[in-house]
């Protein structure tokens, strides 16, 4: 293995011993706009290395144990590769570990929900600049924008925030199944984001999936349709603090990086999923 999560500070911890495994998905196969994000993955944990050691308020979580896995292997079936990648999660719980998924374009997520149905009364909190409730897109199921809607059909719930995309199939799909959403247009009329909170009957454990596209495209130009109107660095801190008070993390993901000639977006989404290691590691403790 060439590189692995924050190699420039921590050995690639034992599977067994790990608080953390890092599943790389370079999942390429629906996008529809700008491609790019196959080399999602690689590109994060190359950002890694640059990291610190710290977070600002959550301490030092690498020294629980990272372990990076191979890349997910991609076959000309998609929901193969799908399948691989939800062994690997499955497999980072019974390792007692949080799986870490890397994609790749948010479809990655549909390899979360084996692991999601494996809990109960667990919820996904979703960062987005799209809702991904459509039923098909583009002929297919498994599309990035079809991936929210296999998650609620499965009887999970969903919590949105920072959408500002909107079709009228997204919005039935979101009433028909009793979506909560904090929408960029309300985030930006809101005083002070530390005083949101997802509803008391929420489910208490989460799982997190991150599109980097929820970041304003002045932050984040490394994604297939960066967004304006998204949300700052410290917007996204805010809301994930605030949104995660009182709950565990069982898993997460960070997917939409297509890397470009900038190297600041996958430094950013780098620290975004330290950042969210050490919050679920200060959460679930």
């Amino acid at each position: 293995m060439e590189h692995w999560f924050l190699d420039s500070e921590f050995p690639n911890a034992d599977p067994q011993k790990a608080h953390f495994h890092v599943i790389p998905f370079p999942l390429e196969e629906t996008v529809s706009y700008m491609g790019g994000t196959k080399h999602g993955p690689s590109a994060i944990i190359e950002a890694s290395g640059q990291l610190e050691q710290l977070v600002e308020g959550y301490g030092n979580p690498g020294l629980l144990g990272i372990h990076t896995t191979l890349n997910v292997e991609m076959s000309e079936n998609g929901e193969d590769s799908i399948e691989r990648a939800s062994k690997a999660m499955l497999n980072a719980r019974t390792c007692n570990a949080i799986p870490v998924l890397l994609g790749g374009e948010h479809s990655v997520t549909n390899a979360a929900i084996d692991l999601l149905l494996s809990y109960e009364d667990v919820g996904v909190l979703q960062f987005d600049a799209h809702m991904d409730l459509r039923d098909t897109y583009e002929e297919s199921k498994l599309s990035h924008a079809c991936v929210m809607r296999r998650v609620v059909e499965k009887g999970i719930p969903l919590f949105q925030v920072g959408i500002r995309n909107f079709s009228e199939e997204d919005l039935a799909a979101r009433e028909r199944y009793q979506v909560g959403h904090y929408d960029a247009s309300y985030l930006y009329r809101c005083k002070d984001l530390s005083t949101l909170q997802l509803p008391a009957t929420f489910p208490k454990k989460l799982y997190i999936t991150f599109d980097v596209d929820g970041f304003d495209a002045s932050l984040m130009s490394a994604t297939g349709t960066p967004d304006p109107g998204g949300l700052s660095w410290w917007d996204a801190i805010t809301l994930l603090e605030s949104l995660t008070e009182g709950r565990t993390i069982i898993g997460m993901d960070v997917v939409e990086l297509a890397p470009n000639q900038l190297h600041h977006p996958s430094y950013t989404a780098g620290k975004l999923v330290y950042f969210l290691m050490g919050l679920a590691a200060k959460r679930n403790s």
